[in-house]
């Protein structure tokens, strides 16, 4: 279990806090791009990390990403003008661009110095695959943007969607990392048959670790499965046969979490079936409620489960879809769980391995150090499944692997 000051160090993400604060060191996903769509279009709220903010997107197509409040008088910019370059409020009409500056106060004189005074805050952004990353840390430690590999495939390779999550962003992580629960949370009911790979391997990289797990095969070999986890709160999730995928755990606040979900492949482009929302037995996507961030099935009408699929065998669960399996258990720990509560096995190994590095990494940075993971090439990695000789160190046959991803390339955007 977890002490009551660590589980407060890892949960909070809010500005000033110690988690909040190295996350604000990464490019943060913080809309798609679609919900901007067009110059001049209306204004849209985000909650990011504790923080109330408006995205737009400006005359000249520059995405922007300001506080929702006025610096003026702390009206909401939501309600904003979206014209000629910049967000102008509708209370006395102040206008920002997309860096912050005041560009216009009508009701001030000629002679005023307003504007030089005044600014409203602003974060850089940046569009990769659909979505707009923005950066939320120290201007001057800015790094350049992560060369996960899905973000660098052209459209037609990938597939993006999220959703809301009402719990912590860590009990998500920590689910996504949870090995022995893929055994039983998305299968079916013949829980006599179940068995749990008897190998487990924490693998340190520059931008993260490696999660592997392993089962012998015979003839001397092993068979190892490499899921990826990359700061400060990516999987790249193994997958045979392709396509692979990908989770990003984004904080909306201390309760709540956006999830994107992504399906791509590195050689070719996907197939209208997969580039569909699917949402059977083993889909990370969910289905939405029109023109929301919320899934269909969600804990107000307790995910619509089906209680005579959980006994026909079909599910282990009577929960549709491996998205739904995971937030139904990660919510019901409620919107953050008390990890001083918890009774660990031996099986959950990755979890504390998980939570130690956090941990240490938080202690490094407030002493000083520099966050892991700022240098672009650190997330080129590829997760898949590998298999390994009983004579051959594992940790070398993993590297290699998940260092095969092919050399950076542009994509479409």
């Amino acid at each position: 279990m977890l002490s009551y000051e660590d589980n407060q160090s890892l949960i909070r993400t809010g500005p000033g806090t110690p988690m909040g604060s190295l996350m604000r060191r990464y490019w943060i996903p913080a809309l798609m791009s679609e919900q901007i769509k067009e110059p001049d279009c209306p204004p849209v709220r985000v909650r990011l990390l504790s923080e109330n903010l408006v995205a737009f997107r400006d005359t000249k197509g520059r995405p922007g990403l300001v506080a929702e409040a006025c610096p003026h008088r702390l009206a909401s910019m939501f309600f904003a003008r979206n014209e000629d370059a910049g967000l102008r409020c509708v209370y006395h009409g102040a206008k920002f661009d997309v860096f912050g500056n005041c560009v216009d106060m009508p009701v001030e004189p000629a002679t005023s110095t307003y504007k030089s005074r005044v600014r409203i805050a602003a974060y850089p952004c940046i569009e990769r695959a659909g979505i707009v990353w923005t950066y939320m840390g120290p201007p001057e430690l800015q790094p350049g943007f992560p060369a996960l590999e899905w973000t660098l495939v052209p459209d037609s390779h990938r597939y993006v969607t999220r959703h809301i999550q009402e719990c912590n962003w860590l009990q998500a992580l920590e689910g996504g990392f949870d090995v022995t629960h893929l055994t039983f949370l998305h299968g079916g009911s013949s829980v006599e048959h179940r068995t749990i790979p008897p190998y487990c391997e924490v693998i340190p990289i520059p931008g993260g670790f490696i999660a592997g797990n392993g089962r012998d095969i015979g003839g001397g070999q092993q068979q190892w499965s490499a899921s990826i986890m990359l700061m400060p709160f990516h999987k790249l999730i193994s997958a045979v046969p392709p396509p692979v995928g990908a989770h990003i755990w984004v904080p909306i606040d201390d309760e709540n979490t956006m999830l994107y979900s992504v399906d791509y492949d590195a050689t070719r482009p996907l197939r209208d079936d997969e580039m569909q929302r699917s949402y059977n037995w083993e889909h990370i996507h969910t289905e939405n409620i029109p023109g929301t961030d919320y899934a269909i099935r969600n804990r107000r009408n307790n995910y619509l489960i089906d209680r005579d699929l959980q006994k026909s065998g079909t599910s282990y669960t009577g929960l549709m879809g491996f998205g739904i399996q995971d937030c139904a258990i990660q919510e019901s720990m409620g919107p953050i769980a008390d990890r001083t509560q918890e009774h660990l096995a031996s099986s959950d190994a990755m979890i504390v391995k998980l939570r130690r590095m956090l941990l240490q990494t938080l202690k490094s940075v407030q002493q000083g150090g520099t966050p892991p993971g700022l240098e672009s090439h650190h997330y080129h990695v590829r997760p898949g499944r590998f298999k390994c000789a009983g004579s051959e160190p594992v940790e070398q046959c993993a590297l290699a692997f998940v260092n095969s991803a092919p050399p950076e390339r542009v994509g479409s955007g």
